[in-house]
């Protein structure tokens, strides 16, 4: 028998104040979505939690996806009331650069990213120690996008690890 549950059967209210966002989120919604998007949680209310991680050291709950749903929370006043100061969290308890990848996948599935923002992202993964495959496993991209994303942030060491063609010796 399976006993894995998904975060989303365990989600609880947890004072808007105690959830933080995360620093590398390249996710950016424009103006008249983040417009609908508040009129739907106003006349819907919250239909889906947000994700978090808690951190117990700071006893905070840092968003992995819902940064945005997060936002107007905190600009409406008459939504924070009627929510009574709280947001529906489902917990994953992962490493940061699983938590990354997380966000990366909500993103993606949904709408389209900031390229100086995700090239960080890949800059900070690869620094992490994450391997090329990895990446594309977890952030769902193919080797062309990685490779432009890697270029795009002009870092040599981002290529260090790389083997490169053995046809051409410099010392012969």
């Amino acid at each position: 028998m399976n006993t894995y549950k998904s975060p989303v059967y365990n989600v609880r209210p947890v004072p808007f104040e105690k959830i933080t966002a995360n620093n590398y989120n390249p996710n950016h919604v424009a103006t008249p979505e983040m417009q609908l998007l508040e009129q739907s949680i106003l006349e819907d209310g919250y239909t889906m939690p947000i994700v978090c991680y808690y951190d117990i050291y700071s006893d905070m709950y840092i968003i992995v996806d819902g940064f945005h749903r997060y936002t107007i929370m905190k600009k409406n006043k008459a939504i924070y009331e009627r929510e009574n100061g709280c947001m529906p969290v489902s917990v994953i308890d992962k490493p940061l650069t699983d938590r990354m990848a997380s966000t990366i996948r909500h993103n993606r599935a949904r709408g389209n990213h900031d390229i100086d923002l995700m090239s960080n992202i890949v800059a900070e993964l690869i620094i992490m120690g994450k391997k090329d495959t990895w990446i594309l496993k977890n952030i769902g991209m193919d080797a062309d996008e990685l490779l432009r994303l890697k270029q795009f942030t002009g870092l040599a060491n981002l290529f260090s690890n790389k083997e490169f063609s053995k046809s051409w010796n410099p010392t012969e």
